[in-house]
């Protein structure tokens, strides 16, 4: 028998995954991130162990549409390193947008998760679509509001 001071740990088994669908239309790039991550990681439910990947699975509409404040646009810079001797790449806001709408998006969740094996776990569960339409229909997710 439990009493009032057993801490409970929740099983692998116990944990119910669901679909959430967000609508990235007009949101704001930082705040829109935090809150995927923060469903991704299961922070919302009260059965949330920060050692356990019980987070939801995440759909993102309309990423193309993603809005930043200021002249962000132009002197946020995106860098990568090829590998290679003077191999530092570097595109802005912008030109990231146009050439994948996902990746700003993707980039922005993923450095918001923990390294390691378990926020590569909790990545793939993120799917980033650019129109209005999506193949997870089948899942039938859940339209989650965002303010």
């Amino acid at each position: 028998m439990r009493n009032k001071f057993d801490t409970y740990y929740t099983k692998k088994d116990d944990v119910v995954k669901e679909w959430v669908q967000i609508d990235a239309a007009d949101q704001s790039l930082g705040r829109l991130a935090s809150q995927i991550a923060t469903v991704l990681r299961g922070k919302h439910k009260p059965s949330y162990q920060p050692s356990m990947d019980n987070g939801d699975f995440v759909i993102v509409v309309n990423a193309s549409k993603i809005k930043i404040s200021g002249r962000k646009a132009l002197e946020k810079i995106y860098y990568w390193y090829t590998g290679f001797p003077g191999g530092i790449k570097n595109k802005n806001f912008e030109t990231m947008q146009q050439d994948s709408p996902g990746k700003v998006l993707q980039l922005a969740v993923k450095r918001m998760l923990p390294e390691g094996k378990m926020g590569r776990a909790m990545l793939k569960k993120l799917f980033i679509y650019q129109g209005e339409s999506h193949k997870h229909s089948a899942q039938k997710p859940v339209k989650l509001d965002l303010q």
